[in-house]
């Protein structure tokens, strides 16, 4: 499908991995700014009592505001502008009229469509005062993404990005899913190559400069098993610990990347800001 303004749709998944020039990356980092300016917003309102129906309502105004439109709304069937995954909850939690609660851990996942570009991010948020073994899943998956970032550069693998991610996470005490992946993103909002997010140096894609796409390790303080609900969108974990993730855009340079999806304000961790 091409994309519509009107219904947020998005082109159909291309097997070939596109490289990109400095016109889409210059388009990229346009749209990134805007999605993580809409989450420094959103995380304003990350507090007790607070549902995530109405943290979707101001993630939706948020993009009409700004000429730009939720990648999620009406993609695949999904009737939300955010995603919203608390505690156990693994990715695609779907916005309610349930309150949050104190001691809730919450990643919200947002993409946004500028001129026809996606800016794909995701934080985790502490809701009030939470437990130490969140804030520690926390601290660990923000730097299993960083260690993922580090190692791209042109001429590495796919497997060296899993392998750091992987290997940083074990090394915790912490299992990385293996359900779900990163994926290519431009103007196509899910597109090749997939990111795994654990795996061998050398393994996989070698990445060339041009390449654009997401990073956004899934870490759980339990098994790393996940199982998808009813509703055909929530996954959470089997054994119900608690999961955490964030997530970037990135391009690749020949010496290493450009994050596109950068908090203009330093907000990239919430947590580490409290």
């Amino acid at each position: 499908m091409t994309f519509d303004e009107t219904l947020g749709r998005s082109r159909m998944r291309d097997p070939v991995i596109k490289l990109h020039g400095a016109e889409a990356f210059a388009a990229m980092h346009k749209a990134g700014r805007l999605t993580a300016a809409g989450l420094d917003m959103l995380g304003d309102y990350v507090k007790p009592g607070v549902t995530t129906q109405r943290l979707d309502d101001l993630a939706f105004q948020f993009a009409m505001d700004n000429g730009a439109y939720p990648a999620t709304l009406f993609y695949r069937g999904y009737t939300k502008s955010i995603c919203t995954s608390i505690n156990h909850v693994v990715c695609h939690g779907i916005p309610d009229d349930k309150p949050l609660r104190e001691g809730d851990v919450l990643n919200i996942d947002y993409t946004l469509i500028v001129d026809g570009w996606h800016g794909d991010s995701s934080r985790m948020y502490g809701v009030g005062e939470i437990s130490r073994k969140a804030e520690r899943l926390i601290e660990i998956t923000y730097e299993s993404l960083l260690r993922g970032i580090k190692a791209v550069r042109a001429g590495a693998t796919t497997g060296d990005i899993g392998f750091a991610i992987q290997r940083y996470a074990e090394g915790e005490r912490c299992s990385v899913v293996r359900d779900f992946c990163g994926h290519g993103v431009g103007q196509v909002f899910h597109d090749a190559p997939n990111i795994l997010h654990y795996g061998s140096p050398g393994e996989g894609p070698q990445l060339k400069a041009g390449m654009i796409f997401t990073i956004e390790p899934m870490i759980n303080l339990g098994k790393s098993g996940v199982k998808v609900l009813s509703d055909g969108w929530t996954a959470v974990t089997r054994d119900r610990s608690l999961s955490a993730q964030f997530e970037h855009t990135i391009g690749v340079t020949e010496t290493g990347c450009e994050i596109f999806t950068l908090s203009p304000t330093g907000r990239d961790n919430p947590l580490a800001l409290r």
